[in-house]
């Protein structure tokens, strides 16, 4: 049996030649192959089992590898055990069968009420047009939850229905829903309407007119405006830390959660198709929890 270096060497051949693999590719494989060779370093590939890997992830592991690290070398092993295989220089992929360490879900960055609320009245200024139409849009994200990019789509007239109070959006999947619009919200944006045909250039009716939030030049808003409007913002109200609008969509599904406990409900308006994805705010409300324990119960205080 050759020589590991020489079976991953060809394999590497075959990335670049025939599968066309990019540079960065290549170099991500190279790497992790060298540590299976540095794991193994007298031991021959075709005797390899998958014990033997298992206890390999587990030394990776030790070694404080990050998780998504420990995946991409273990599909990368995979991959070049299976192409041993298909070539019969081993009976069978020891890689097969095996996991690597679950990742830790990173809990979606929410704000606290009192924060959410310096945020989104601590650089208000009715005297700039600008101004009324950003507490407009900002409102809006925590009132209802919505995405960015259903903000930002948002026509006028269109699925916003103030006398109502409520807002209907297309989301992912093209997935319909209508969510509630508070009355801060309701406030704001009858201001914004009230100037928002100051901002329109006199023209034949089109997509960027029919937008609800548009700029000086009367087109739509795109996401990345939103998001520098919504930083510069942030730091005007001195709001100490990167606010992103995803950041008012997290906040809102952890205030309303807070409140009512109702994670179904919490579902319908996010407009997730599986409780598994809203189940996370519940991790976001034991954390809120967690604090208050800290901080009120007498036995909890550190000494």
């Amino acid at each position: 049996m050759e020589a590991p270096a020489n079976s991953a060497a060809r394999f590497l051949d075959e990335l670049a030649v025939q599968r066309r693999a990019s540079p960065h590719t290549l170099d991500a494989y190279r790497r992790d192959l060298a540590r299976l060779a540095a794991l193994f370093p007298d031991g021959c590939i075709d005797a390899l089992t998958s014990a033997q890997l298992r206890r390999g992830l587990m030394q990776l592991h030790a070694r404080e590898l990050a998780p998504r690290s420990i995946a991409r070398t273990l599909s990368a092993w995979r991959s070049f055990f299976a192409w041993l295989a298909r070539r019969g220089e081993i009976a069978r992929n020891p890689a097969d069968g095996l996991r690597a360490p679950k990742r830790a879900r990173s809990l979606p960055k929410a704000l606290g009420i009192d924060q959410t609320a310096a945020l989104l009245e601590g650089a208000a200024d009715l005297d700039d047009p600008l101004c009324v139409r950003d507490a407009a849009m900002f409102e809006l994200l925590y009132s209802s939850g919505l995405r960015l990019a259903e903000l930002v789509g948002l026509d006028w007239p269109g699925g916003l229905d103030l006398d109502a109070g409520e807002v209907t959006v297309t989301g992912k999947r093209g997935k319909t829903r209508t969510v509630p619009l508070g009355n801060v919200a309701r406030n704001a944006l009858q201001a914004w309407l009230a100037i928002r045909t100051g901002f329109i250039r006199p023209a034949p009716p089109d997509a960027l007119q029919r937008a609800l939030f548009v700029g000086r030049g009367g087109t739509r808003l795109t996401p990345r405006q939103v998001e520098y409007r919504l930083q510069q913002w942030a730091r005007r109200s001195g709001a100490g830390m990167p606010v992103h609008p995803h950041m008012l969509r997290h906040s809102f599904a952890s205030h309303v959660l807070q409140s009512s406990g109702d994670l179904r409900a919490v579902q319908d308006m996010l407009g997730h198709a599986s409780i598994t994805a809203t189940q996370i705010y519940t991790h976001l409300d034991f954390q809120h929890l967690a604090k208050i324990y800290d901080t009120a119960h007498p036995r909890a205080k550190k000494i």
